[in-house]
């Protein structure tokens, strides 16, 4: 048995989820586990605010791209992954195709894009949209909700804002969350 490597599959973009079930169920029946251990699409949880309600959604880091762990020395698993429905062919230093040798990822780019993915897991939520100082927000939580505001101070790291908020005529900061919060358009 040859040693396993990385592989970059080139998939119809849009598919990725599909394509690594697929593979998934197809490694399985074909008893190649052995040969291909690991399916993966790097990406990262995004949590966002949309009309007043916190929402996650995944986001691909490499849109059309899926990740195997394979050792392709054995036919069967190269022909397996290519007879997958919405794969294109494996990256390859001539383009993509069947035929074409495919090329392994250099275990630091490996690393990077595993890291990347380990890094995300860590933190706890990202937030696509940080906010910017002397921005108008709405309040959309909390005893203020309803409230508009501008935001005076970020802090990043608690994930909080300081919001100066006019309370019965007077200003007045206000620490939130970023999770209490929605800009205003």
């Amino acid at each position: 048995m040859g040693e396993l490597k990385w592989y970059v599959l080139r998939v119809v973009s849009g598919q990725e989820k599909k394509v690594k079930s697929y593979l998934e169920t197809e490694i399985e029946r074909s008893k190649l586990v052995d040969f291909i251990p690991q399916v993966l699409i790097p990406s990262e949880k995004v949590y966002e605010m949309r009309n007043g309600k916190k929402r996650v959604r995944e986001r691909n880091f490499f849109p059309g791209y899926v990740l195997i762990s394979a050792d392709l020395s054995n036919g069967e698993a190269f022909h397996a992954v290519n007879s997958i429905p919405g794969v294109i062919g494996f990256l390859s230093t001539n383009g993509t195709g069947a035929s074409k040798d495919p090329v392994p990822l250099r275990q630091s780019e490996v690393n990077r894009i595993l890291g990347k993915v380990d890094e995300i897991d860590e933190l706890e939520e990202k937030l696509e949209t940080p906010f910017i100082k002397g921005e108008s927000v709405k309040v959309m939580d909390g005893p203020f909700s309803g409230f508009t505001g501008t935001v005076e101070e970020i802090f990043e790291d608690k994930k909080k804002l300081n919001v100066m908020v006019k309370i019965f005529g007077r200003n007045t900061p206000v620490e939130l969350s970023y999770m209490q919060v929605e800009k205003l358009d």
